[in-house]
């Protein structure tokens, strides 16, 4: 970025602390911080096609194919947190049983609406919809929007009986928005899926050294703490 400002290119599901981090960083150093939100995917594309960032923030898998492009400074990259899945419901929708597997199966057969996003989340339940032989018997049911937020938005406009296949993280900031959801819970342990999500410091910034300290201030140890308040643990 051109003068005293850094741009950061972050996953969607790690916003609620990668936004409070990036604004006490701000404060304490007087540069300031932009961050585009985006779904993983998108994001990945965006940087192969040659798009310049200061820090990048993606799931561990995305970063190991970036990083094999050179996309990254050398010894930038640390572990930011984990992510896990869960299934969100509309605020005045009655408790589901969510125990095991074949609990989340009637749940999910039982909804109007299965909606999840086009990013790393969605790909994954789409893929344990398959599975689990559902995704033939629920048809046009299954709804697919662009973002985490968006995954909530229909939820809430659709009650009660639409659920949500998200992040936990991200339906976490949906609900403190005060949108008319909440966490019914975590996918099952055996059908869960978890996201280590990274951050590293991009060769392509031109304020590389104010690109490591942020980039080694979001994977610290204080800020650990942060994410944890966000549901993304270490």
């Amino acid at each position: 970025m051109a003068g005293n400002e850094l741009k950061v290119l972050s996953a969607g599901a790690v916003k609620g602390g990668v936004a409070q981090l990036a604004a006490e960083f701000e404060r304490a150093t007087g540069t300031r911080v932009a961050v585009d939100f985006a779904p993983a995917p998108e994001l990945r594309d965006r940087i192969e096609a040659g798009e310049s960032a200061d820090v990048v923030i993606l799931p561990h898998g995305m970063m190991d194919k970036l990083a094999q492009q050179g996309k990254f400074i050398t010894g930038s990259r640390a572990f930011l947190g984990r992510s896990l899945m869960g299934v969100t419901v509309h605020a005045a929708a009655p408790a589901q049983d969510l125990a095991d597997t074949e609990a989340f199966k009637r749940v999910v057969v039982g909804a109007s609406a299965v909606v999840f996003n086009q990013a790393s989340s969605g790909l994954y339940a789409a893929k344990l919809l398959e599975k689990l032989g559902l995704t033939k018997s629920l048809g046009s049911r299954i709804i697919v929007v662009p973002s985490g937020a968006a995954v909530m938005e229909f939820v809430a406009e659709h009650p009660p009986a639409a659920i949500g296949l998200a992040q936990i993280s991200e339906i976490m900031v949906l609900i403190k928005k005060g949108l008319p959801v909440r966490l019914a819970a975590p996918l099952p342990d055996e059908i869960q899926n978890v996201t280590s999500y990274d951050a590293a410091a991009a060769v392509s910034g031109a304020a590389q050294d104010a690109a490591r300290a942020l980039a080694g201030y979001l994977t610290s140890e204080a800020a650990k703490t942060v994410f944890a308040a966000t549901g993304i643990h270490n």
